[in-house]
């Protein structure tokens, strides 16, 4: 039954960004069609609008395109109710998209709300790739142009420093496949599944390389064995004997090698650590849980 499911699933693209950025450009050069409004003045997209589209090798998605997400207070001063309701609309679209598409303008600097935007999709788990649009217009472009400005939005938008950048001219169709190819891409790391065996084998090395920490009185951290409880995001339980043992610094140290050495590149992970007693540990290496324990680290990866 869940294979069937999976097999009609179609995974759901959201492009959001600040106003006038050419979100509904991009969403008409994929489409081939002008199924949206696309005008130089700010805000002429008012609701989130869906579209379904065929990718290059026959993959099906649903586009969502969505109004210019502005800061508050600038949606407060306007006074515009109809506009603080399409950016809330534009909010939900990223928690029920697989995969957001955050398009900033290549000559405009990242702002702060653009840095916000990066937090709420790393926060509800959601796939993301960076659509750097209307590259033509950066002057005296060379091979070390797109290096550069790929260290200042990485530098700028911490959160997402997993996810992947593309760059296109949408009012030319310019680049534009390669955004739904990036995102097939994501889509496909963020629904993958290792089994307990290769985990075990992927994090042995960096435990052994970097031990858990110790305390004062000698005490130190000990990974039993990890297991992936969930997909979209991907999420990896840790059992260990005390977790309150293993620091953040600790924690990140993890998260950078597993991603270094399993991938799931354009996607958050969750790191969940889980205290167990010595006798209930599973050989400390490969062991499987019992379904129930299984189950329930599901549905708290779920919650996180």
């Amino acid at each position: 039954m869940e294979e069937e499911e999976e097999e009609n699933y179609i995974p759901a693209i959201a492009i959001i960004g600040l106003p006038n950025v050419g979100k509904s450009s991009i969403l008409n050069a994929l489409v081939r069609e002008d199924r949206t409004i696309v005008s130089p003045v700010s805000g002429t997209t008012r609701d989130a609008i869906d579209a379904e589209f065929t990718g290059p090798d026959g993959e099906k998605f649903r586009l969502i395109d969505t109004a210019g997400i502005r800061k508050k207070a600038a949606v407060a001063s306007s006074g515009s109710t109809t506009e603080a309701m399409s950016v809330n609309r534009a909010f939900r679209a990223i928690r029920r998209s697989d995969v957001v598409a955050l398009v900033i303008e290549a000559m405009a600097c990242i702002t702060e709300q653009d840095m916000k935007i990066a937090e709420r999709i790393e926060r509800e788990g959601k796939g993301c790739l960076v659509v750097v649009n209307k590259w033509d217009t950066i002057p005296n472009k060379n091979q070390q142009t797109a290096a550069h400005y790929e260290d200042d939005v990485r530098e700028k938008l911490r959160s997402l420093k997993w996810a992947p950048i593309v760059y296109s001219t949408a009012i030319t169709g310019h680049s534009v496949d390669n955004i739904v190819v990036a995102a097939a891409t994501v889509q496909k790391e963020r629904s993958r599944r290792l089994s307990t065996a290769t985990l075990n084998q992927v994090i042995r090395e960096p435990v052994a390389f970097k031990s858990p920490p110790r305390t004062r009185g000698g005490k130190r951290g000990r990974v039993y064995y990890c297991t992936q409880a969930a997909i979209r995001p991907p999420t990896f339980v840790f059992f260990v004997n005390d977790a309150k043992l293993f620091s953040d610094t600790y924690r990140r140290y993890m998260e950078k090698q597993l991603r270094t050495d399993a991938g799931f590149a354009g996607t958050p992970i969750r790191l969940l650590w889980r205290s167990r007693k010595r006798s209930d540990k599973n050989g400390g290496g490969g062991g499987t849980m019992r379904m129930s324990s299984l189950s329930r680290e599901r549905k708290l990866a779920t919650k996180g």
